[in-house]
């Protein structure tokens, strides 16, 4: 049974006089650095100058560095810039800087798991992963709760890394909801499997194919919409407020034997198999090569991707729907 740490459990002292560089300042990085600030922490930003992000971090009021004077000010520096882009960052502009006892943090442990990131030995490395999106850090922070946390050490070289991590967690809210220790392996390997199994790959296939095969049927687009993706909502937050078996009790007797008996006509030991494939090319690395060329290209695959997805049936659908909602309303 996991330990889940809470605000006892962590001491913002361990944060006295360290000056914390966040390096990047997008979703994760503005909502991430504000809480910090907000909780007492001495927050500087790391940015590319002249970029749009670099007018929003000094219009929200923090100092804003080139990412280099930003690490040579700090001792703590967050990475909180895409994957693909933070092995060209550190190279060129965080590594050099980095001083004796000084901690590297991160939101993901992607660069450091899959090596393409490789730390001195004279530094901490550690890691708080908020469980939700930079928007939603903020929001439950100003709402007096957080979001629940991971986090993780996978280099103690002053020996304080853990009180360390755990007051960053509470700086950031997370100790407020609940945290988790892990590993960065663990980490890494279980988000890229829930991204790409079930949150993001799996379940918008599931809804394009279930919303396909209403329509080829004869159904109205409109109603196989409704049926197929507004709804999903409605469903997951039942299973995050009380589980599936509480999800259960919450839809009719039909809508609960019907999926009872013929989920796992959909979900077959085919799809499961599938799936321990998807994860073993994640736990040898494939993926994250793959995805690293893909990058080093130019992002083919992905950039085709984007420029067809809007032309997908259900999006042009969904669009013209969520307009007449609006419309509804006023």
């Amino acid at each position: 049974m996991a330990k889940v740490y809470g605000n006892k459990d962590a001491d913002l002292t361990a944060l006295k006089g360290q000056t914390l560089a966040v390096i990047g300042y997008g979703n994760q990085g503005r909502g991430q650095a504000l809480n910090f600030r907000d909780s007492g922490v001495n927050v500087i930003i790391g940015l590319r100058k002249g970029g749009k992000s670099w007018k929003t971090a000094k219009a929200d009021g923090f100092k804003v560095f080139e990412v280099a004077d930003a690490v040579k000010n700090a001792s703590i520096v967050h990475i909180l810039i895409p994957d693909e882009l933070q092995k060209s960052v550190y190279d060129e502009s965080i590594k050099k800087n980095l001083t004796k006892g000084s901690t590297l943090m991160f939101s993901h442990g992607f660069n450091i798991h899959f090596g393409w990131i490789k730390p001195p030995k004279n530094v901490d490395v550690v890691m708080v992963a908020p469980k939700g999106p930079g928007v939603l850090v903020r929001k439950t922070y100003e709402d007096g709760f957080g979001t629940p946390a991971l986090i993780a050490v996978h280099q103690d070289y002053t020996g304080k890394a853990k009180a360390k991590v755990l007051a960053l967690a509470k700086a950031l809210g997370a100790t407020r909801a609940g945290v988790i220790e892990t590993t960065f392996k663990e980490e890494t390997e279980t988000d890229l499997f829930g991204e790409q199994v079930d949150l993001c790959g799996g379940l918008t296939e599931l809804i394009k194919n279930s919303f396909a095969t209403l329509v080829e049927a004869g159904y109205q687009p409109e109603i196989a919409y409704f049926e197929t993706l507004h709804e999903v909502k409605l469903i997951t937050d039942l299973i995050q407020k009380g589980g599936i078996e509480y999800m259960w009790t919450c839809v009719s007797n039909t809508a609960e034997y019907g999926g009872r008996t013929r989920g796992k006509r959909i979900i077959t030991p085919q799809t499961k198999k599938e799936m321990s494939k998807i994860l073993k090319e994640i736990q040898t690395g494939k993926f994250a090569k793959e995805w690293m060329n893909e990058n080093k290209k130019g992002k083919p695959i992905l950039n085709k991707a984007r420029a067809d997805g809007p032309n997908e049936p259900i999006e042009k659908v969904g669009g013209r729907l969520r307009k007449l909602f609006v419309q509804a309303k006023t």
